[in-house]
């Protein structure tokens, strides 16, 4: 029997997570390109066209698309607009009809999403991506059944995690894999490929009680920008915030996906780093992980309240005063409902996605929160209010108050 010496297993270790985090890459463009082919379809951007009295299917013009990501706040200009869809085409997520042009350009030419004409290439990274992303949502769905569940594990605890042993029973029982062996080796595939990790790292896919998470959130938005900037990938998000649950490491280490539970304290899995939401951050700033390893603390992204100054219940209720009461109906999405809620009696709207449902309904910043589904929340602080929010309905009404603009 032979043994590596810790200098190989280093080694090994190394070229694994480099391997990981190229799959990971490969995995981002993957999901964000079947994102935008989904809203082009639904826009009616991609349709069957003809051209010299033949008929292309499912198709867009490239001068037509650019003007729709430039109209969509995709890209800034026309220029960053080619240079998007020269990385799809690069990944062959995209192609000429005709396969007449390796450069996407800005002209009447007809593309094609390879996956709307069945010549996406499947090898078996591509494969094993499409198998995680399909368990992915089917636990998604299930969630009356889920077997992702907040669990302990050295001493610490971790949201919605997979024990590996029930993994392997719910593939069996969804008919995925036909023995335990090959269930045990798709968790494997999925670990290497940076689809799954285990929660501390440690280990490796074993059939049995330890604890893995998924690294990949299928669901987030992305933003095609993203594309262009591989080494900064994250969206300024909180930890309890109803924008996306996922947090990605700018220098391509390992990450950790968490759906959070605000009225707990949680701590964020970062490879050797482990950062927890203090109590200290105070009411009006929200945390992202920290690329730096070690034991830097948390880095405060957006820690100025935007509003000029404080308002209590007492003044937004005030009769003929200078505030107006409005309703918003928003509808959540696959990545939530995109605002972030920060204060405290009463609450306010501290950041809105402008291409998320709250945006859509006419949610804007400085706004206060005076009720969540019928229930007054002006004596609440911004944690219990997120909590109903997430624990809520896919719909949320909410009323809040803003200053008249006379």
């Amino acid at each position: 029997m032979v043994f590596a010496s810790c200098k190989e297993m280093d080694g090994i270790g190394n070229t694994m997570q480099k391997k990981a985090a190229e799959l990971e890459r490969m995995a981002e463009v993957l999901v964000t390109g079947e994102q935008l082919r989904l809203r082009l379809h639904e826009g009616k951007v991609v349709k069957d066209r003809r051209h010299h009295l033949r008929t292309y299917p499912n198709c867009f013009v490239a001068k037509e698309l650019i003007d729709w990501l430039l109209e969509h706040k995709e890209a800034s200009d026309r220029d960053t607009a080619i240079k998007i869809m020269q990385k799809l085409l690069d990944q062959s997520i995209i192609h000429h009809v005709c396969d007449e042009h390796k450069e996407f350009k800005d002209m009447k030419l007809f593309y094609r999403f390879r996956k709307d004409d069945g010549t996406f290439p499947l090898d078996n990274e591509a494969k094993v991506f499409m198998r995680g992303q399909r368990i992915y949502e089917k636990l998604m769905m299930n969630t009356e059944t889920s077997i992702l569940a907040t669990r302990e594990e050295e001493g610490e605890t971790f949201e919605r995690t997979l024990v590996a042993s029930e993994l392997v029973d719910w593939l069996l029982a969804e008919g995925e894999m036909a023995t335990r062996e090959e269930a045990e080796h798709l968790g494997r595939r999925l670990l290497e490929h940076g689809i799954m990790q285990h929660v501390t790292n440690k280990h490796h896919f074993v059939d049995g009680g330890l604890l893995y998470q998924f690294r990949l959130n299928f669901r987030r938005r992305r933003r095609l920008m993203e594309l262009l900037n591989e080494r900064c990938r994250t969206i300024p998000e909180s930890h309890d915030s109803p924008f996306c649950l996922r947090k990605q490491n700018p220098d391509g280490g390992n990450t950790s996906f968490l759906s959070v539970s605000p009225t707990k304290e949680i701590k964020l899995i970062v490879g050797i780093r482990r950062s927890s939401m203090s109590s200290s951050c105070g009411s009006s700033g929200y945390y992202s992980s920290s690329p730096t390893l070690g034991s830097s603390p948390p880095v405060l992204c957006n820690p100025k309240s935007v509003l000029k100054r404080q308002v209590s219940p007492e003044e937004l209720q005030t009769p003929g005063g200078p505030y107006i009461k409005k309703t918003f109906t928003i509808v959540g999405d696959a990545v939530g409902w995109g605002f972030v809620v920060r204060g405290s009696k009463p609450c306010h709207i501290q950041a809105v996605d402008p291409s998320g449902p709250a945006a859509a309904a006419g949610m804007k910043v400085c706004q206060f929160v005076i009720s969540v589904n019928g229930l007054n929340v002006l004596s609440l602080d911004y944690r219990t209010v997120s909590n109903l929010i997430l624990t809520g309905p896919r719909t949320v009404v909410m009323e809040v108050m803003e200053e008249a603009d006379y």
